[in-house]
């Protein structure tokens, strides 16, 4: 099977190049439009599609996707570049403008390699995105001249590579998926412990208005990228833990005195996206720091109430659950205001249970990590398994099943 191969421009070799259209949603009829968030994983999710229509304005047919077709996200920080195969269409569809249909000239190309060819090449096309921030965006003329496509002549060259291909990956796709599910059984044991702790109706039940002296808004002076001391922003609750990394400074006087975090200092993010308002970490003197005007600083009663405990609560199920209940949400954004915050229910053991509670949490939560380290180990090399498989493949050198087995 060592026949010759060509190298083409992507340009050459492709009848259609095209963005989609600027839509006009209908929840009428119409014809199915994709976005963007559509693509993933080198998969379409005909789910997030939404109803364009046509009658309003209309569409000319070359951007009606077929199926063969290769859809390229060409908008977007961490959405550029990624590709998915139209594989099958249950219904008329188009794309939106952030998308760029790759249409193969017909006759060049058996269709699962041409989707497997442009896989191989998408790390390179989420490279080359022009612009900044979110407005990062991928040329039409970029994408036409700039990337290079080799495949063999042989239509039935093709077929094979992509056999061998469609084995290997099958077998990949296997591992994938039991390391992911013993990755969230990992996740699970440390949350299912901790939902257990919290229901136990053995504990009082109080507020966190009962249990702290007050709750207290950060400072809300524009930060500086340099200055005397760090300012702690949402961004940087993560996980429950602060993550130090894109930090912005202060040098008011007054603030950095006012706002100065003291060791275990419990820091709650106010206002964020649905999905992450509420998120909780907790200080433990890192370096100097103050916080901002989105998180509240939470002053517990030391007496009533151990930092660690308060911290795990509120990153729990039970907390995010009744936080959904007092959020008040707007477009894209949430809030949890300190007075809303002082009426969560929290479950309270002694202050000498709580510090076993957390003794018991923080060894489940290592070994926790250290089984979701090696999980996700094994992903990583099994993506970069499948990295490996389609250099070779495009390096002209699956000759046999043999090779990669």
């Amino acid at each position: 099977m060592n026949h010759s191969w060509k190298t083409k421009r992507l340009g050459e070799i492709c009848e259609i190049i095209n963005r989609g259209i600027s839509p006009k949603y209908s929840t009428a009829d119409g014809i199915c439009e994709k976005k963007k968030k559509c693509i993933r994983d080198h998969k379409i999710n005909f789910d997030l599609s939404r109803i364009h229509d046509f009658k309003t304005k209309s569409v000319s047919r070359e951007k009606f996707i077929q199926v063969g077709d290769v859809l390229v996200n060409s908008t977007g920080t961490g959405t550029l570049g990624r590709v998915a195969q139209v594989k099958e269409l249950p219904f008329d569809a188009t794309v939106d403008s952030h998308i760029t249909i790759v249409r193969p000239t017909k006759n060049i190309f058996d269709t699962a390699f041409f989707g497997y060819a442009l896989i191989f090449i998408e790390e390179e096309i989420s490279k080359r995105g022009d612009g900044c921030g979110g407005q990062t965006e991928l040329a039409r003329n970029t994408l036409k001249n700039d990337f290079i496509v080799r495949y063999p002549e042989l239509i039935s060259e093709q077929k094979h590579i992509v056999r061998v291909l469609e084995n290997a990956f099958a077998a990949i796709s296997e591992a994938e998926s039991n390391a992911e599910q013993n990755l969230k059984h990992a996740k699970e044991i440390f949350d299912s412990y901790l939902n257990g702790v919290l229901a136990d109706k053995k504990w009082e039940r109080k507020t966190i208005g009962e249990v702290c002296e007050k709750v207290e808004y950060g400072s809300s002076t524009k930060s500086k990228e340099a200055g005397e001391i760090a300012v702690l922003r949402m961004g940087n609750i993560q996980n429950g833990k602060l993550n130090w990394d894109k930090l912005v400074y202060s040098d008011d006087e007054d603030d950095n005195k006012q706002y100065l975090l003291k060791y275990n200092d419990v820091l709650f993010n106010r206002t964020n996206s649905p999905e992450l308002v509420g998120k909780t970490a907790i200080y433990k003197g890192e370096m100097p720091a103050i916080f901002a005007g989105y998180l509240i600083r939470l002053h517990r009663k030391e007496t009533l109430l151990d930092a660690d405990y308060l911290n795990y609560y509120l990153n729990s199920e039970m907390a995010m659950e009744y936080g959904k209940t007092v959020v008040i949400s707007s477009v894209n954004q949430a809030n949890i205001n300190g007075t809303k915050l002082k009426t969560y229910p929290i479950p309270c053991p002694s202050l000498k249970d709580q510090q076993i509670i957390v003794q018991k949490l923080d060894a489940l939560s290592d070994e926790t990590k250290k089984l979701e380290s090696i999980y996700q180990s094994k992903i990583n090399a099994l993506k970069d398994l499948k990295k490996s498989i389609l250099q070779k493949a495009f390096s002209g050198e699956l000759t046999r099943l043999e090779a990669i087995v």
